[in-house]
């Protein structure tokens, strides 16, 4: 065989160049599932805490209690499941405060990068 007719051969060049570019495309791909998901957690959470801070504040009788008040929020994040601990309820100048810290690492963490804390929180006045 000789060495031109193996240097104009493009039998296989579409594979060769479908090997360099996928690991970038599967990396962005992956990062917008994640930035995505991301998104949700926080928004759901943020749900989760105007509402349970409403409830603290206008329903004593469902939301009466810290405990009450926690499971209440729990069940508001919005396609999450997330443990009644995550909430911390207190009383604060404005009002029937909750506020919810959740570590949110879904695909990050396989990779040995470290979970993001995501915050929300929210005054209701009494």
């Amino acid at each position: 065989m000789k060495v031109v007719s193996v240097l104009r051969d493009t039998n296989g060049a579409t594979a060769v160049e479908f090997g360099l570019t996928a690991p970038a495309f599967f990396a962005i791909l992956i990062a917008a599932f994640e930035m995505g998901f991301l998104f949700w957690t926080q928004v759901g959470l943020q749900h989760a805490t105007e509402m349970a801070a409403r409830c603290a504040s206008v329903n004593s009788a469902a939301c009466g209690t810290v405990s009450a008040t926690q499971t209440y929020a729990a069940g508001q994040v919005f396609g999450l499941t997330v443990p009644a601990s995550t909430f911390a309820v207190t009383t604060a100048v404005c009002g029937s405060q909750v506020t919810a810290t959740y570590d949110f690492g879904i695909i990050t963490h396989f990779f040995g990068l470290p979970r993001i804390t995501v915050n929300a929180r929210s005054c209701f006045p009494k």
